[in-house]
């Protein structure tokens, strides 16, 4: 496989340090710099946390775009800079692999014309683990035959958005094969708002955020006297690293933006 040229925006946090290494230590890989919002003009090597490499950090994508031979940015940051960063690198003619949740429809559609203008492909994954894509399509072939369906979504308590782009992506895709419906009582009452969780076409959809945890999440159907739990847990970070490198090899040879890693998994 031919060398591919990564530029790496937002190597500090839990999922950027797993990248940076998986890209360092991926044979067909080069990790050209990283887009950071402050260390401007020193190495990977200076921040702490991260492998002594000789590598530039940026904090202005232009500017970091037009000094380095760059094949994929892999933005790993938070939704308020995952789009800017996206129109700049189709702008440069540099493939985004984004794992930024909390684009919108709009978002999408505009994103995706941007590509096909440009003539270059992008992915947006709202979860790069290869399980919890298996969970997604597991959940759309259940949901066939058993339609009344809940969501639980876990994370640390350090995300940002709820519920998570994985159980929205889920929920869609059950969507595709299922009817709107109400669920439960038709007179049922909240006695706490929101008790029983965010509403999506009549699934609900309940989000937890406690220290401790990374990414998990299980869909529970139910049915005539059975119920059946489709479950996924990420334990660390290392284990979106695989479908990391999916998309990136992926993103090399399309010319639309794919959103959802699902799209790429036969």
């Amino acid at each position: 496989m031919e060398n591919v040229n990564v530029v790496i925006a937002g190597p500090r946090g839990n999922m950027g340090r797993e990248a940076v290494r998986m890209v360092n230590e991926t044979e067909h890989f080069t990790l050209q710099a990283v887009v950071d919002s402050k260390h401007d003009g020193m190495k990977i090597a200076d921040i702490d946390g991260l492998p002594a490499l000789d590598i530039p950090v940026y904090t202005d994508m232009e500017h970091c775009f037009s000094e380095q031979s760059v094949d994929v940015l892999i933005d790993l940051t938070s939704p308020a800079f995952g789009r800017k960063h996206m129109e700049v690198a189709f702008n440069h003619g540099v493939r985004p692999v984004v794992g930024t949740t909390g684009f919108s429809d709009e978002d999408i559609k505009e994103l995706r014309q941007l590509a096909e203008e440009k003539g270059i492909g992008g992915i947006i994954a709202p979860n790069f683990a290869i399980g919890a894509i298996l969970m997604m399509k597991f959940s759309q072939m259940a949901a066939k035959f058993l339609p009344d369906v809940e969501i639980i979504e876990r994370h640390h308590d350090r995300k940002l958005d709820a519920p998570s782009g994985t159980a929205i992506k889920t929920a869609q895709l059950i969507s595709e094969v299922r009817e709107a419906r109400n669920q439960g009582h038709p007179d049922e009452h909240e006695e706490l708002k929101g008790a029983r969780g965010a509403d999506f076409e009549g699934m609900k959809i309940h989000s937890v955020r406690l220290p401790g945890l990374v990414a998990h999440q299980e869909v529970i159907f139910g049915g005539e006297g059975q119920t059946l739990t489709i479950r996924h847990d990420s334990m660390n970070r290392a284990s979106f690293m695989p479908g990391v490198r999916l998309a990136v090899e992926t993103v090399l040879g399309i010319d639309t933006l794919v959103y959802g890693l699902e799209n790429i998994i036969d």
